[in-house]
């Protein structure tokens, strides 16, 4: 995501990838007003000629609208903004629907100014850059996992098991050799090579298969790594623990992943963590927050009293010095911060 200008009251924007489209739909909130080049139905250009009918023209013009509602579905490269125009050419105080894509340029504000999470939240996004997407492949001698890391989440892709086999030890090696070749044909398919790609598992079975993936002439920065256990639970493993560092490292879902797990694993071990509005309130008051995890929406969305009051807790934290980790859902640390509230704290020390 790149900035363009500023503005008195909010910035104008250029869309440079699908992971931005996940930051400007947590920034259309409802209330604030975004613009961009649009089409727009001119009935005026509807005219009857030769008996038949004419339909109107539709044509380009800048569409400013105070946004109501956002439809975005994560991993995709299409965002829609729903909303009542309020600046264009025609049809003022209608509704309209913007349609955002890589290269899509707006310009967001609010009376007042953006909202300090909104802010907040864009300043990450900005500082972030583009920030490649990266391949992690499970591997297991019968079964291949495939998904894809992105900015704010973790896809699956695909999912290969071995079939067939035999009881003599040729048969079921042949049988390997003939999955894992096909499974890594399909993966260059997917992964192109500027995408870097980690390689995980529990056995010896992840590097049979990156000789195979690199027989197929893959070229990819590929990182090879060993997990204690298989199936989806290594893939949480690898972003959780780190084991892919120099690829992942710099990506905001790794530092969503380690703080709610670090908060999951106080929670199991009584230590210093909260959970819940009221407890969260509390120790921020007490200035004991140190950082506070939670779900982006929360602060943007939902019943007016519940937002103001998470917006309050978002002040004490960053007023006492805290941070706050804005995090999205579209992985399984972020399904698991919503079993607790959507929201949790890591103090300083132990409050009562």
């Amino acid at each position: 995501m790149r900035r363009i200008k500023r503005l008195d009251e909010g910035v104008r924007l250029r869309v440079d990838d699908e992971d931005d489209l996940w930051t400007v739909s947590q920034l259309c909130r409802p209330g604030t007003n975004v613009g961009m080049l649009s089409h727009r139905r001119d009935s005026a250009t509807g005219t009857q000629s030769d008996s038949r009918a004419k339909s109107a023209e539709r044509k380009p013009m800048w569409i400013v609208l105070e946004v109501q509602e956002t439809a975005f579905q994560p991993f995709t490269d299409n965002l829609r903004v729903h909303g009542v125009i309020t600046e264009a050419k025609i049809d003022i105080g209608s509704h309209h629907t913007h349609v955002m894509s890589p290269g899509s340029v707006l310009e967001l504000t609010r009376e007042g100014g953006l909202p300090a999470a909104d802010r907040a939240l864009l300043r990450e996004a900005l500082s972030a850059g583009r920030r490649a997407k990266c391949g992690l492949l499970v591997v297991e001698s019968d079964e291949i996992l495939v998904f894809q890391v992105a900015a704010h989440g973790i896809r699956d892709v695909s999912q290969f098991t071995m079939r067939g086999g035999g009881k003599k030890a040729d048969d079921s090696t042949s049988v390997r050799r003939g999955f894992f070749e096909r499974v890594a044909k399909e993966t260059r398919l997917v992964f192109k090579d500027h995408m870097p790609l980690v390689i995980c598992g529990p056995g010896m079975a992840r590097e049979q298969f990156e000789a195979h993936l690199r027989g197929q002439g893959a070229q990819n920065q590929i990182l090879n790594t060993a997990t204690s256990i298989g199936g989806r639970s290594a893939a949480n493993e690898v972003l959780a623990e780190g084991l892919a560092d120099s690829v992942l490292g710099e990506h905001s879902l790794i530092q969503q992943v380690r703080a709610i797990e670090e908060g999951l694993k106080r929670i199991s071990t009584g230590g210093a963590v909260s959970y819940g509005p009221a407890a969260i309130a509390e120790a921020a008051e007490q200035g004991a927050v140190e950082t506070l995890i939670i779900e982006a929406s929360m602060l943007r969305s939902g019943e007016d009293e519940a937002r103001e009051r998470w917006e309050r807790t978002a002040a004490s934290v960053e007023g006492s010095g805290g941070s706050i980790i804005q995090a999205s859902v579209d992985h399984d640390s972020g399904q698991q911060l919503l079993g607790f509230g959507g929201a949790i704290a890591l103090l300083r020390w132990k409050t009562e």
